[in-house]
């Protein structure tokens, strides 16, 4: 045990603890009343903040009253005024060393990313609790909203959920609506916890080992090296799968320790027929039947399913696995407003918002600006080849997509650890830019399968259709 610790840098056995300590925090809030419960989850959060930003704390202030300003002042336009506000007060936070300021610590950064993910959020949930009360009022009758706010939030309940401690730096996000909902819970100590809870935590060891035995074994900084680019072709290209498998494994175990602190606290906790979607909460009207025993699940503040991220066969699919909260929202908040009508297009100018979101380090454009290269090249094999084939050949075909998709999260891998240019571009030039080219070459075959463009646009479609109907009806993706 020791020596696990010894191997974890400093700020890694601050989040460790941090995570720790709130599963157990957790089941004590409910036994805490709603005020009670707002003003104790707001003090831990803001302790646990500057404890950790120190001056920092600053930022994320800044950020809050610039939104509640926003909303107050002009409703109609706050999802707008909000993202345009949100985002480039997290460019001037990644710049602040221009302009004479300290260095944010990597706790702060944690922290604006959620909070900027929240302020966005609340903007488009006060700008929808404002239309519906209109509808109201013209109607004489109360609009058959699925779920929205009650009222609209004071500065203080901005600020509470703000700085709620619930996932203050690991996320995963949920809604002014879930944290409101959180509060009112009639029956807190009746609903779930232990199971699901036990249920999350059981892998999370094995995932820690994993990442701390691999990572001990093969670390990153050796790729950086000359002598990494001195070994074959095969080893290199080995590499980029045990660098991903790493990267997997630190997330598995912190997400997943992350959603046990929200499932202690009993956040996110919503009957089964509420249709929950991770990030989002319910999707249909529901009530509480007397009559019948409920059951709860914590689909909202699901944030990863380790399974299929590995398993799904799409490159698509794949994001829809990983970091589960934050897919939804960039695909309500960012996807629907994007400037390009193409499928493909608009699922590139949400990988750019996602990259700008994440950082400025030119590997996460390299990365996430691949995604929508294999997605075209993933449509394009789909409706050129596998439709053409049997039931034993689309079976083949899968598993060979699924192997190529793999590797090309491998390969995007690189770009989101490496973070330099440079690097990226020297490691991916060390395999000959293999994943570009396999994804190029199977564009131009489908389109030559196909028949040229005219079917690249129609797959395009068909492909955008498929998403907005398994979105509807909240079908899996596989």
């Amino acid at each position: 045990m020791q020596e696990t610790l010894r191997a974890m840098s400093p700020d890694e056995l601050v989040y460790l603890g941090v995570l720790a300590a709130s599963i157990p925090v957790g089941f004590l809030f409910r036994y805490l009343s709603p005020p009670v419960k707002q003003g104790a989850a707001l003090l831990l959060g803001l302790s646990i903040t500057i404890a950790t930003c120190n001056i920092h704390t600053l930022h994320s202030l800044v950020t809050v009253i610039g939104t509640w300003i926003i909303v107050k002042s002009s409703w109609r336009y706050a999802p707008a005024l909000s993202l345009g506000w949100s985002f480039l007060y997290l460019l001037f936070f990644r710049l602040v060393t221009s302009f004479g300021l300290p260095q944010p610590t990597p706790f702060a950064n944690a922290v604006q990313l959620l909070l900027t993910l929240k302020m966005v959020s609340l903007a488009n949930e006060v700008q929808s609790f404002h239309i519906e009360k209109k509808k109201e009022v013209s109607s004489f009758a109360k609009s058959p909203v699925t779920v929205g706010l009650s009222q609209e939030p004071s500065l203080y309940d901005i600020l509470s959920y703000s700085y709620c401690y619930v996932g203050i730096m690991t996320g995963p996000f949920f809604r002014f609506q879930t944290y409101a909902d959180w509060l009112k819970q009639p029956s807190p100590q009746a609903l779930p916890c232990w199971e699901p809870c036990l249920q999350r935590l059981k892998l999370v060891p094995l995932y820690a080992a994993l990442f701390l035995a691999v990572n001990s074994v093969f670390p990153l900084a050796y790729v950086r090296t000359e002598e990494f680019l001195d070994r074959n072709f095969f080893f290199r290209f080995f590499y980029m799968i045990v660098v991903f498998f790493v990267f997997r494994m630190r997330f598995y175990a912190a997400w997943c320790g992350a959603e046990a602190g929200c499932i202690s606290a009993g956040l996110g906790c919503y009957p089964e027929k509420a249709l929950s979607k991770p990030g989002g909460g319910p999707t249909v009207t529901y009530s509480p039947d007397p009559s019948t025993e409920e059951k709860y699940d914590f689909r909202t503040i699901q944030n990863i399913d380790c399974y299929n991220t590995d398993f799904c066969v799409k490159v698509r699919h794949g994001m829809r696995y990983w970091n589960m909260t934050v897919q939804w929202w960039l695909h309500h908040y960012i996807y629907p407003n994007s400037p390009f009508k193409s499928y493909t297009l608009r699922a590139g100018w949400t990988m750019f918002i996602s990259a700008y979101w994440h950082g400025l380090h030119a590997g996460y454009y390299l990365s996430f600006l691949t995604i929508p290269l294999c997605i075209a090249a993933e449509s394009a094999m789909e409706a050129s080849v596998r439709t053409k084939l049997g039931p034993r050949g689309q079976n083949i075909f899968d598993w060979v997509h699924w192997f190529l998709k793999m590797r090309a999260y491998d390969y995007m891998c690189m770009g989101f650890v490496l973070l330099k240019a440079v690097d990226t571009v020297n490691y991916w030039m060390s395999i000959y830019f293999s994943m570009h080219i396999i994804a190029v070459c199977c564009i131009i075959i489908g389109k030559v399968l196909k028949g040229g463009r005219g079917e690249g646009r129609k797959g395009d479609k068909e492909g955008e259709k498929k998403e907005n109907v398994k979105e509807k009806t909240g079908e899996k993706a596989d």
